[in-house]
């Protein structure tokens, strides 16, 4: 039976979700399986992988075939790092102990590289916030100084109407009382 490592479809439209399976090459792709190792959500940002990663590294180890995909996860993981690893044990080339401690330098490395990139999308994101902030303060503020303007062209032009009313009451009072 030829196996293969791959995705299933899940969730809803626009919004999918995959779990990894093992699977005979036969089956449907939504269909029946052998076994679940794993999910990958392209949702989120970065995307989010489980997977049991012995579980992966056994079937690879005894020739399931991953899709391009997959292949592309396990790679991220480290599944065929790992299995590359062990075959220079098998061949000799190493022991057991170099082949963890080379695995181990590449997972923390892996490690702080995506830490890099998720710092560096938090602080882009963090500054187009203060970007954002920064440009509604200076519209808040350049709107209140035209308010203001406004406020003042009216009230200046209330205290004319004012002084002009009272202009006109004493020249009215003027006139009676040159009149009598």
């Amino acid at each position: 039976m030829a196996t293969k490592i791959r995705l299933q479809r899940h969730g809803r439209k626009n919004y999918a979700f995959y779990p990894i399976v093992i699977a005979d090459s036969r089956a449907p792709r939504d269909g029946r399986f052998i076994e679940r190792i794993g999910s990958y959500n392209p949702n989120t940002n970065p995307a989010t992988i489980t997977l049991n990663f012995e579980r992966a590294l056994y079937w690879v180890n005894v020739g399931a075939q991953p899709t391009d995909t997959v292949r592309s996860i396990l790679s991220n993981e480290g599944v065929l790092l790992m299995k590359h690893l062990q075959g220079g044990v098998k061949k000799g080339a190493f022991d057991e102990a170099e082949a963890q401690r080379r695995f181990e330098a590449w997972k923390s490395k892996k490690i702080a590289s995506v830490d890099k990139v998720k710092a560096d999308m938090a602080d882009k994101k963090e500054l187009a916030l203060k970007q954002r902030l920064d440009a509604e303060v200076a519209k808040n503020k350049a709107k209140a100084e035209e308010v203001a303007k406004k406020k003042a062209e009216i009230a200046a032009a209330a205290a004319a109407a004012a002084e002009e009313a009272t202009k006109a009451a004493t020249e009215a009072t003027e006139g009676e009382a040159a009149a009598e």
